[in-house]
């Protein structure tokens, strides 16, 4: 099978079988998905779905995060992993906002990438979610399962995985594919065990061939 006959034949499985492929962070518009992005890195949604409605409904804004501190901050969000960095992070990201950008998130990856917190992947993913650009986030699932598909092959780093993906993934679709990809190694492709037997993709996966040969 032909790399390019692989993609054709996972991206016509997922249109069929995930339809619809969003994050499953909880947020209400751009700047509480920045936050929830920041915190979930290393961090499960679950996690941080649980402690973000609070930390929302006291700090809405920009402007109400900015005026607080890290330390406050950390009340709020010390169940998630790394929470001394990520409430720094969050309370530079909002002084930030506030003063260079007029609270609102920027709309492109440069300029988010400015921000405290925010690397190539989160950037990515609000490009995305939020703007609906072609962009592909890489993350830990992401990276696993392309590379166990065969969508990539023997992918160093996160950026080799991007640009692979966003190279044979049609445009319009980049947005929607990150997410398949995401759930499909959070549900079926887990890292330690994954559900092979139960897996759609068995025709056309790389690593479920080798595992039987």
């Amino acid at each position: 099978m032909t790399k390019k006959e692989r993609y054709s034949a996972v991206i016509a499985w997922f249109e069929e079988n995930m339809p619809v492929a969003e994050t499953e962070l909880h947020y209400s518009n751009p700047f509480e998905l920045l936050v929830a992005v920041i915190l979930s890195a290393q961090c499960t949604d679950k996690r941080v779905n649980m402690i973000t409605p609070r930390l929302f409904h006291d700090y809405p804004t920009p402007e109400a995060m900015a005026a607080t501190t890290p330390e406050v901050i950390f009340e709020y969000i010390s169940s998630v992993s790394y929470p001394n960095n990520k409430a720094k992070h969050l309370a530079g990201m909002a002084k930030m906002l506030v003063s260079q950008f007029g609270s609102e998130v920027p709309d492109n990856t440069d300029d988010l990438q400015k921000l405290p917190g925010v690397g190539r992947k989160t950037a990515n993913v609000i490009a995305s979610v939020v703007f609906n650009q072609p962009k592909m986030a890489v993350d830990t699932h992401v990276f696993r399962v392309a590379e166990r598909i065969g969508l990539t092959t023997n992918s160093k780093n996160p950026l080799q995985t991007e640009k692979e993906l966003v190279k044979h993934i049609p445009e319009n679709l980049i947005p929607k594919a990150h997410h398949w990809l995401i759930l499909h190694g959070r549900y079926v492709c887990i890292a330690r065990k994954p559900k092979c037997s139960t897996c759609g993709l068995q025709n056309v996966c790389r690593y479920i061939k080798k595992e039987r040969a």
